[in-house]
């Protein structure tokens, strides 16, 4: 049995439609040949995609990726500098590499410190399958491999653990049953907002006149009601709910200040 042309069954022999293609101009004989193609070489992108199935992504999402670094083979291949899929291979892995680099950080991390991340990975990678290896190596080895300064090392090894977020579920690191990362969280003081209320009010109150002041005094610290409060300065009730009204609202603009 004679040996097959191509290396894989999904490498199609294509070549003349590529020609095709070179040849035709934008219109729809273009559209058609280009969505031919595509439709020909989707196996070997969706194989493609399956070398990162393990990284933590859906397989459908990957076998799309693959399909658009695909997708920017067939538009920019061109048939006089050799065969499509030397061409097409590298082109798909780096759109599904640029797809983990740039979607799939838990942590929102600057394409530079990507970088750094990746160089400082693979030259810790090779100083610790160096014989004789004592295992992670220093900051300063590190530097001194990948040419990078001491302040770059550290952030690129800040990244690696920036890949991937723990939930604020999981057990802490102290091991106590039923304790989690979320019960080491802080949590904003109520009393501290109150006490700036406080002070911002203080200087508002002095400034209202003293039967206003003993008023809200009597109401929000006495807790009396306002048809006591009318009895004991012979007013009407509704009277004192509109003065109440009218100081609370004095207060509260000389407490925040001219609009901005």
């Amino acid at each position: 049995m004679a040996a097959s042309v191509h290396p894989h069954d999904d490498s199609p022999d294509t070549g003349q439609a590529f020609h095709r293609l070179a040849a035709s101009g934008a219109g729809p004989e273009h559209d058609v040949l280009c969505e031919e193609l595509i439709d020909a070489w989707l196996p070997m992108a969706h194989r493609i995609a399956r070398r990162f199935r393990n990284k933590g992504e859906n397989a459908e999402d990957l076998q799309q990726v693959a399909a658009i670094g695909l997708l920017k083979a067939v538009n920019r291949y061109d048939p006089e500098q050799g065969a499509f899929e030397p061409y097409a291979v590298p082109t798909i892995t780096g759109e599904l590499r640029r797809h983990f680099r740039d979607y799939t950080w838990d942590v929102h991390v600057p394409r530079r410190v990507q970088d750094l991340r990746s160089r400082v990975r693979a030259a810790r990678r090779r100083l610790q399958e160096q014989p004789g290896s004592s295992g992670e190596p220093s900051l300063e080895e590190l530097a001194a491999e990948t040419g990078l300064s001491a302040e770059q090392v550290r952030d690129g090894l800040e990244a690696l653990d920036s890949y991937s977020a723990l939930s604020l579920d999981a057990p802490s690191a102290t091991g106590e049953e039923g304790y989690s990362l979320a019960d080491a969280l802080g949590h904003t003081e109520a009393g501290f907002e109150l006490a700036d209320d406080r002070e911002a009010a203080k200087e508002s109150l002095k400034a209202l006149p003293d039967r206003e002041r003993t008023i809200l005094y009597l109401r929000f610290f006495e807790d009396m009601t306002q048809q006591r409060i009318a009895d004991q300065f012979g007013l009407s009730q509704m009277h004192v709910s509109r003065l109440i009204t009218r100081s609370c609202a004095a207060v509260r603009d000389q407490a925040l200040g001219p609009a901005a």
